[in-house]
């Protein structure tokens, strides 16, 4: 997947209409789903965030969450459309600001390597690449298992990294994302020249 980056395809108008997501099916809407919540927790963690990218970024994150699941449900629900569009929205704010990293950087080669929809690589990428970083960043890393929504109290940092990894697993499960890179055809001999495009790529 190339990235296209220039100040003149940004649009002057956009519109946020959820109606145009009503003919998206279940695997479409899940996979989505997961491209939006690893753009809002890439963009967190970013060393290029802010304070107003944060915003944007745990808002998207929250919304993310809450309606995924029963969206992915009830696929001609309207207010659900809507609040998952608005998580997209949020989390476009949020890292075109402060940038993406080693989930879509490792996506990105993945997904032309093997044809696969970008969203089910961020998917089946995310929950190793939190376990991976989270010591760098653990405070923004617990900002994110809260949004999440998931219990934290009396936990210390490796309980929380834990509590991280498995709530993104759930999420997955209850998407029916449950398998891993082997199943989808990536091989030990695969990892050297996916490695290489991954750390070419614009996101690290």
């Amino acid at each position: 997947k190339m990235a296209i980056v220039s100040k003149t395809v940004v649009p002057d108008v956009a519109l946020i209409d959820p109606e145009t997501t009503l003919t998206m099916d279940r695997s479409l809407t899940i996979n989505t789903g997961f491209d939006v919540l690893s753009h809002a927790v890439e963009a967190f963690v970013s060393n290029a965030s802010s304070p107003i990218t944060d915003l944007h970024a745990l808002e998207a994150i929250k919304l993310v969450a809450s309606n995924l699941i029963p969206v992915s449900n009830d696929l001609g629900n309207i207010d659900l459309r809507a609040k998952m569009m608005l998580s997209s929205l949020n989390a476009g704010l949020a890292f075109s600001n402060a940038s993406l990293g080693l989930v879509h950087a490792m996506a990105h080669s993945l997904g032309g390597f093997l044809d696969l929809p970008h969203g089910e690589c961020n998917a089946l990428l995310l929950d190793h690449v939190a376990g991976f970083n989270f010591d760098e960043e653990s405070e923004k890393y617990k900002e994110i298992t809260r949004a999440l929504g998931l219990e934290l109290d009396g936990m210390n940092d490796e309980e929380i990294k834990i509590t991280l990894i498995n709530g993104i697993r759930d999420l997955k499960a209850e998407a029916d994302v449950n398998y891993s890179l082997k199943d989808v055809g990536v091989t030990v001999s695969d990892i050297p020249e996916l490695a290489g495009k991954a750390m070419n790529d614009a996101c690290i």
